[in-house]
């Protein structure tokens, strides 16, 4: 934003750091966090009578802790490692923010080992993430089909389809930015894939929850109207 701003095409050794901390710090963080939503959302609808005693207060404040606890501990080693290794001076980057892949290629010296632990550990990390967050719904969706009325199913439905939606974009752009082959990697989809899952993703997220709170669709359909 402040290259935007100040029409500048050029970052320090120091803000090129600092911009890929951050990214993995929220990136990661996010991640988390939609995976306690999605564990929310199973409790809520398959056990709702423990869902008071499963999630109080304190639950919410240690599970939300312990999410940007793991994107701190992941963003530092990621930082320090990529960082670690020799840059080639006079290099451009093409993407609008530095990201992993892009600094690798502009690697002095060779970062194939380097490269192969930064994948390994993503995938597992998301791996993980994305299994739970496919058990959970899986269950969700095992209690959907046994609820009598239709209201009830389109109530429970209009929760939990937003969240999925979000968390595919997420997933989907995420592993294929980082996990695509260089035989496939261009400049311009590389910069599209790196806006999706840094940038709308998360934007879309709060919105779209917003939008299942009643006083603000009829404060909106006011508005529009």
């Amino acid at each position: 934003m402040a290259n935007a701003l100040w029409n500048t095409r050029t970052i320090s050794y120091l803000g090129c750091a600092a911009q890929v901390f951050f990214l993995f710090l929220f990136v990661s963080a996010e991640f988390s966090l939609l995976t306690v939503m999605a564990y929310d959302h199973y409790i809520a609808i398959c056990r709702p009578l423990h869902y008071g005693t499963l999630l109080g207060s304190r639950v919410c404040v240690k599970m939300a802790a312990a999410g940007w606890a793991t994107g701190l501990l992941y963003a530092l080693s990621h930082t320090v490692n990529t960082f670690s290794i020799p840059l080639c001076y006079g290099k451009v980057l093409d993407p609008f923010f530095c990201e992993i892949p892009q600094i690798l290629k502009h690697s002095c010296s060779d970062s194939y080992l380097r490269e192969v632990w930064i994948i390994v550990v993503t995938a597992c990390l998301m791996f993980v993430c994305f299994i739970f967050i496919v058990l959970s719904y899986m269950q969700v969706f095992r209690a959907v089909l046994r609820i009598p009325s239709e209201q009830g199913q389109h109530k429970v439905f209009s929760m939990c389809l937003p969240h999925i939606a979000v968390v595919s974009l997420f997933v989907c752009t995420a592993f294929f930015a980082h996990l695509k082959p260089p035989s496939i990697s261009f400049p311009a989809l590389d910069l599209v894939l790196a806006g999706l899952y840094a940038m709308v993703a998360p934007a879309v997220n709060p919105i779209i929850y917003s939008m299942r709170n009643k006083e603000l669709k009829d404060a909106l359909r006011k508005v529009i109207s």
